[in-house]
């Protein structure tokens, strides 16, 4: 099981006649491998992989000179396969445990006798040891876990239903109760068992929530097992304190990550580089607080202050150990769901192309999460309860009159409903909140014939 929007994303790379090597980097475990060896075996006729955690013996094709044809023959050597040219598609998987690799892409990509994909897992983290970068030879696709519709999707529900609620979301126009009850169990199973491919193929095939809570914790095991492998020793310590620290912290009232629950001497400065490998990881999300909701919010941003969400919805109900799965499900509203809740939309936001940012002030108070269309600023409430009518930081924020703000969203258990400036969407609905995509064709020339002597 695979998510299916980076596969739309394959074809695109593929048809570009000048492409480069592709780059897929994600946390582990979210299918980028198996997303290639699929896509290799519909679109090319020859199919090599070399995996560099598992197979050390592959990194020896990279020992020698770094030239395309030596390369290539140690390569065909290797891999005992005849290899096709304009045919053929190469994967070089785990690419951060072979530096080498990386910087020979520049070098296959001008020969241009094959396909490249690269993955990696961990490359942020292991930036240090490539000698020389490939630039201008790489496409990046950073994937992620199944999103909300790719999981309703996995799970049978049609595309044409899926296009049907977009209509809805386009148009402002409640959905029949029917289909907006079954949506939001889809939603809250969603929360449970979040979009980690092998994750979400446990349930489609057992529907056995057990099973799928010892599959996500072999997985929170594997990521702990790298912050020991692959952090440098000072920072062992501290990358473990944050990490096991998220679902505490984000049952905090305001989310924000505090260091001194960690350590009450603890400093910003001391523990950033932690904050930067666990994100560069891949197994957290970072959102950051902006001093003030105008664009470009990258400009306004107080990296001081940050909420940090798990990557996955389902790994943080698991990692929260609560055995809240049950409830989640059930819907009990005596469970606080707002901290997962508000890890969902992180997720489907970061996904779908939006930088995570918040904004909180003494003065307006805390408005979960604030984006950037273009150059509009969306402010983004997230309720989990039977109160999402009442908002009053958003309200603030919405009643400065010198931001401009004219477009925000609560999301929410209700149905679709306009007031105002604030469109009420529920919760299942984050899947269509997208930036605005360029133009296919976005060409532009300047008339110069005013310059003409």
């Amino acid at each position: 099981m695979f998510a299916r929007k980076a596969w739309r994303r394959l074809e695109a790379w593929r048809s570009n006649p000048q492409h480069k090597a592709l780059m897929i980097t994600g946390a582990r475990q979210i299918g980028k491998t198996t997303l290639v060896r699929e896509f290799a075996k519909q679109y090319y006729d020859s199919f090599v992989e070399l995996n560099f955690l598992e197979d050390r013996a592959a990194a020896t094709v990279f020992e020698n000179a770094l030239d395309a044809n030596t390369i290539i023959a140690n390569l065909t050597a290797y891999s005992r396969t005849t290899l096709v040219p304009n045919h053929t598609l190469v994967l070089l998987d785990e690419i951060q445990e072979c530096p080498a690799a990386r910087t020979a892409v520049k070098f296959l990509v001008e020969d241009g006798r094959f396909d490249y994909i690269e993955t990696g897992s961990l490359l942020g983290v292991r930036t240090k040891e490539v000698a020389s970068y490939p630039v201008g030879f790489e496409e990046p696709l950073r994937m992620f876990p199944m999103d909300f519709e790719e999981f309703c999707l996995a799970n049978g529900v049609q595309e044409s239903t899926i296009d049907a609620l977009r209509a809805h979301f386009e148009q402002r126009k409640p959905v029949s109760e029917a289909v907006h009850e079954t949506m939001m169990r889809l939603f809250r199973l969603y929360t449970v068992v979040g979009g980690m491919p092998d994750v979400v193929q446990r349930y489609v095939s057992t529907h056995d929530i057990a099973q799928v809570i010892d599959a996500q914790t072999s997985l929170l095991s594997l990521y702990r097992l790298d912050i020991a492998k692959y952090s440098e020793n000072r920072d062992k310590a501290k990358i473990h304190a944050i990490f096991d620290a998220i679902p505490s912290q984000l049952d905090d009232k305001n989310r924000r990550f505090v260091l001194a629950d960690l350590n009450k001497n603890a400093r910003q400065n001391r523990y950033a580089s932690s904050f930067l490998w666990l994100a560069d990881a891949g197994v957290a999300l970072p959102c950051t607080n902006v001093t003030a909701p105008l664009p470009p919010l990258e400009n306004n941003g107080n990296r001081s202050l940050s909420k940090l969400f798990m990557n996955d919805t389902g790994l943080l109900c698991t990692a929260s150990m609560d055995n809240i799965q049950f409830d989640l499900l059930n819907g009990n509203l005596s469970v606080n769901l707002g901290s997962i809740t508000e890890n969902v939309v992180a997720q489907e936001l970061l996904a779908h192309g939006f930088a995570l940012h918040y904004f909180i002030t003494s003065r307006i108070g805390k408005v979960d999460f604030v984006v950037q269309d273009g150059s509009t600023v969306i402010p983004i409430e997230v309720k989990s309860g039977n109160d999402w009518k009442r908002h009053k930081a958003l309200d603030n924020l919405l009643n400065v009159k010198d931001w401009g703000l004219d477009t925000s969203y609560v999301l929410c258990k209700g149905n679709v409903e306009q007031d105002g400036a604030i469109t009420y969407l529920p919760l299942y609905m984050t899947m269509f909140l997208k930036p605005t995509p360029l133009p296919a064709n976005f060409t532009y020339t300047v008339d110069l014939s005013a310059l003409k002597a």
